[in-house]
């Protein structure tokens, strides 16, 4: 019960970011990145609506990445107000699930390992290193937030292996933004942690709220590309295309998947 309290308390972890605690509210520790992480409440709804036509079509489990989005912006904002242990563990084991979530639905097919010969089978091997990986994470809370970064570079090296063959485009300028956003938010992940000190001199603290904002951009982008690739070898029959929201005429904004097409244009044998 007293190990509990501990991990409840506020600033148990040994994680503090490079913002000065408790400048703006004396109830909030870090008063900017708690207030960044609600970019996760606005944009994990609107791209959950936008992507609701494809995840209908495709697989509805599609739509517990974004719901789990939403989860990762309330524990970021519950940690950087405490900055408690508790919360430290509940905002990065969100982004682990949301990232084994991705693989599950997404990971393309012809990737599989040999042994793996369907997508329920592979699924199941994700949720039980997934599942090893959380309570492995309780031993070394502070390599997690590196190690999740780690797995972002399989995921892009993943990306660039599909867009090998592509021609295009309008695909290969939303991989070039998606890869863009994801160096400036890594980026500033990085300075935040390493170099706060050069920050502090310059009364610039706010890296990592930064990093929260362009990092759920960053995601709505890929979750968009991937949903357009999945969906081209999956469902080819549903005519995907890309568009962006709230204007594709702009070529910016949030990009989704709109299908052309619907099950009564299928093939059938």
């Amino acid at each position: 019960m007293e190990g509990m309290a501990s991990a409840l308390s506020y600033e148990s972890s040994d994680i503090d970011w490079c913002e000065d605690n408790y400048r703006h509210s004396e109830h909030i520790a870090e008063y900017f990145n708690t207030m960044s992480s609600f970019a996760f409440f606005v944009i994990s709804p609107i791209m959950l609506y936008l992507l609701y036509p494809y995840a209908r079509e495709r697989n509805m489990a599609i739509n517990l990445v974004w719901i789990m989005m939403i989860f990762v912006g309330l524990f970021s904002a519950y940690f950087h107000m405490t900055l408690s242990f508790m919360g430290q563990m509940l905002d990065e084991l969100s982004i682990l699930w949301v990232v084994a979530l991705g693989y599950a639905v997404w990971f393309p097919r012809k990737h599989f390992p040999l042994f793996v010969h369907d997508r329920t089978t592979f699924s199941r091997l994700v949720l039980m290193i997934t599942i090893i990986t959380t309570v492995s994470c309780f031993l070394k809370p502070t390599v997690n937030a590196y190690v999740l970064n780690s797995i972002a570079i399989h995921v892009l090296y993943s990306l660039g292996i599909e867009m090998k063959s592509c021609t295009d485009q309008r695909l290969l300028r939303l991989a070039k933004a998606t890869v863009g956003l994801w160096v400036l938010a890594i980026s500033c992940w990085i300075s935040d942690r390493v170099a706060c000190s050069f920050w502090q001199k310059l009364d610039f603290c706010y890296l990592h709220g930064i990093w929260h904002i362009l990092i759920v951009i960053a995601v709505a982008h890929y979750s968009a590309l991937v949903a357009y690739l999945d969906a081209s070898f999956e469902i080819p029959y549903s005519l995907p295309g890309l568009e962006y929201w709230p204007c594709d005429k702009w070529a910016v904004g949030l990009p989704y998947v709109m299908l052309k097409g619907t099950t009564k244009t299928r093939k059938r044998c």
